[in-house]
């Protein structure tokens, strides 16, 4: 398990992290989304052991990553822009990685190197972005790690790329129990593939919920209607968040059991009604907006 208890990191007068807490379980995926600035790579940075912090502090398994040789060794950080050794090959980055992880397979790197559309003799810093990315998760995979921090890993992935990363992590993450985080500015990416989401913003977490339990409890209803009933009416007998109209179509989205909803719903006499998925992403502006926050402004 990794915890963060009010970490703070500052950088002079900035605050780059305020206080931050929450868990992510052993053997789980998690979703940190926010903006640019939000704090989330220096998050990331902090929970590899790069940076100490200023206040709070981050465990795994109950020791800190700064300056703690094992922890580290079972951990791997790709961050938004890799590092390699100048002059380097991914055969080099194999023979330099594997005298500092005794996680290392050989076997997982030739699978992997065989998986991905690249040359291990090509000198990386001649690769394209997307294709440095595929060269750092291919090393950062055959360390086989405990822990997997990724910072904006799916930027530059083609399509295919990006689904065959996910199998990827959904088998390690089923097969070892490793534990991921993943830092996105972008919620569509991270949409059915991790188990919790939270929202950082100005370096502090503004929501972090469950998936399965931050989608039930609220649904987009569709219905029809020959005489459109007036709102307020509606609001009397629905919880409804938010709500557009197109002719005689109401699309709305209503907080309760869906069942009650479309119950409540019978009473303005709808030609026809049904429930309609929520993205993600409607599922986060609506906790928001309840919240009081327009996440419209947050998550660009």
């Amino acid at each position: 398990m990794i915890e963060i208890k009010t970490l703070t990191k500052k950088f002079g007068s900035f605050t780059a992290l305020n206080g931050v807490s929450f868990e992510i379980p052993t053997g789980s995926i998690f979703g940190l989304v926010g903006s640019n600035g939000a704090g989330k790579s220096t998050l990331l940075r902090t929970l590899a052991g790069v940076y100490r912090p200023d206040g709070g502090n981050v465990f795994f398994e109950g020791s800190p990553p700064y300056e703690h040789t094992e922890i580290k060794s079972r951990l791997f950080f790709i961050s938004d822009y890799p590092y390699f050794p100048p002059q380097s090959t991914l055969e080099d980055l194999k023979s330099l990685l594997r005298d500092f992880y005794p996680g290392w397979d050989d076997k997982t790197f030739d699978r992997l190197c065989a998986m991905f559309p690249i040359n291990r003799k090509d000198k990386l810093k001649d690769m394209s972005k997307g294709m440095q990315r595929q060269a750092a998760l291919i090393a950062a995979l055959s360390t086989r790690p405990d822990y997997f921090l990724l910072d904006e890993i799916f930027d530059g992935l083609d399509p295919v790329v990006r689904q065959l990363l996910k199998k990827l992590i959904a088998g390690e993450v089923a097969d070892r129990g490793m534990t991921v985080l993943i830092a996105s500015h972008n919620l569509r990416e991270l949409e059915d593939f991790c188990d919790t989401i939270a929202l950082l913003h100005r370096g502090g977490v503004l929501l972090e919920k469950e998936l399965d339990s931050l989608r039930l409890g609220i649904h987009r209803i569709q219905a029809v209607f020959l005489d459109m009933p007036e709102l307020p009416k509606m609001k009397e007998k629905i919880d409804i968040v938010s709500w557009e109209r197109s002719g005689s179509v109401l699309s709305f989205v209503a907080r309760g059991e869906l069942e009650e909803i479309l119950g409540a719903l019978e009473q303005f006499g709808p030609q026809f009604q049904e429930a309609v998925p929520l993205s993600l992403e409607e599922v986060f502006i609506s906790e928001m907006e309840a919240a009081g926050y327009d996440i419209n402004n947050i998550v660009g």
